[in-house]
Formats: structure tokens, C-alpha cells, sequence
């Protein structure tokens, strides 16, 4: 009988190194990139302020001016130390204060300081709607979203072609520790459908239509609204943007 060798570390082995720029105060990178893949990534997260107190921004403005060069250069080269693989800039708001053109700009940026591939939160939302040939969207805010970022949102999807049937913030808590997964759901089949008057689960929207939740701070463990034809739990513009972080990393 012929003995087996030891089998060598593979790149499934290889514990992935993910640095993540932010300017929300919320925990979420640190809590749902080791529920993605458990054991394979080790996550940097390097929260950007440009504030002397070091308070999070809330404003258009204020997330404008964490994603200026000096600012969030600097704070990018923190990670730059870490001999990290892959970087992610995880802020919706921010994505919907500076506009697409911008945000791609700034990935442009923020890889050539780093060396390494860069993701963000809206621009990978739009590869993947693209991807899935979607063409009508209806844009779920974060309950703590103002109708300001709530129009933002819309004028951001619009500029790229998408048609945006809705944009509005979920009518949930405040608390997002106060926020089922079954009540995401429930608001979502309440409030988006054809002609307004919701659907019931698992009902497909008409043909290329998406419905996409907002926002990468705070959110209920496994809130996920799918970015795609149906209306079944599952994907918000922040996982989209973990979900393309992590694939130039896995092929290197």
C-alpha cells in the first residue's frame, strides 16, 4: 500500500490579509469579514477622520473631506506597513457625497499608493448589478439615513445609467442592535414591488429589476437584501464591496 505524503499549505490555506479604510465608528468590518470566510482573513481596519476630535463624519462635507488626499493618503499608509493584500474603503455615504467619478478616482489612488488591489462600496454595488444585467433599482437606506443621502443615493445609481424606481431608508430602530434580519425583510416586502404595493417572499421582481440595501456601518447580523431578482435575505452594497475585495486576493 503506497503512503500518502503530507500534503503542502495551498493558496486555500493561505490566510488572506485584508486592510480596511473607513470613516464610520461601527464595528462591521471587524465582524462580518471572519463570518464570510472564518479562519482565512486577518483584517487591519484604520478608521479616517479629519475632525481634531476624531468624531466620525455624518455630513456630506465632512465625508468629503475624509476622502481628500492628504487625509485618507495618510491614513492608507498606515496599511501600507502591514504587508497587507488587498484593501477596501468601506462607506456608502461616502461613495454617495462624492459620486461615482470620484470614488473610482480614489481606488485609482489609494492602489497605486498601496501597491496592492482596492475596492470600494458603491463602485463594486455597480460591477455587480452590472454583472447580473440590472437595469431598475430601488435603493434602501439605512434607517439612520436623511432624505439628503437618501437623494444622493439615487443621483449616484442614476449616473450610471441605472433607472432608480425608489430611494428611502428603512422605517426600522435606530439601534441597528434592535434590527431582525426578519424585519428588514418584512419592511422591504411592505414597501417595494410593482406599483408600491410590496411583495410577498420569494415573489421575483419584473426582469431587471434589483432591490439593494445601504449602508456599511452598523447592521443586524445576516441583514442581507439581495442585490438581484428576487426578494429573498441576502446581499447590501457593503458585502458586494468585501465580495470584490476578496477575489484579486484569493487569485494572487
Amino acid at each position: 500500500m503506497k503512503e500518502e505524503r503530507p500534503r503542502g499549505p495551498t493558496a486555500a490555506d493561505r490566510v488572506i490579509r485584508i486592510g480596511v479604510l473607513t470613516p464610520h465608528a461601527a464595528i462591521g468590518p471587524e465582524q462580518e469579514f471572519p463570518a464570510m470566510a472564518p479562519g482565512r482573513l486577518d483584517i487591519r481596519v484604520v478608521r479616517v477622520s479629519s475632525g481634531a476630535g476624531g468624531d466620525p463624519p455624518t455630513t456630506p462635507h465632512a465625508l468629503r473631506a475624509v476622502t481628500a488626499v492628504p487625509v485618507l493618503d495618510d491614513a492608507a499608509k498606515t496599511l501600507v506597513l502591514d504587508s497587507i493584500d488587498v484593501v477596501g474603503y468601506a462607506s456608502t455615504t461616502s461613495a454617495y457625497a462624492i459620486g461615482f467619478d470620484a470614488e473610482t478616482a480614489m481606488v485609482s489612488r489609494l492602489s497605486a499608493l498601496a501597491g496592492v488591489p482596492v475596492a470600494a462600496t458603491c463602485a463594486s454595488a455597480v460591477l455587480a448589478l452590472r454583472v447580473l444585467d440590472v437595469e431598475r433599482v430601488a435603493l434602501i437606506g439605512a434607517p439612520w439615513f436623511d432624505a439628503e443621502f437618501n437623494e444622493l443615493g439615487a443621483a449616484y445609481f442614476r449616473s450610471q445609467g441605472f433607472e432608480v424606481v425608489s430611494s428611502a431608508s428603512a422605517e426600522l430602530s435606530r439601534d441597528p442592535r434592535r434590527i431582525e434580519p426578519a424585519a428588514v425583510h418584512a419592511w422591504t416586502s411592505r414597501h417595494v414591488g410593482r406599483g408600491g404595493r410590496g411583495l410577498h417572499r420569494g415573489e421575483r421582481l419584473p426582469s431587471g429589476a434589483s432591490n439593494r440595501t445601504a449602508g456599511d456601518g452598523d447592521r443586524p447580523p445576516g441583514a442581507h437584501i439581495e442585490s438581484g431578482p428576487t426578494l429573498e435575505p441576502s446581499r447590501t452594497s457593503g458585502r458586494s464591496s468585501r465580495d470584490h475585495q476578496l477575489r484579486p486576493a484569493v487569485r494572487a
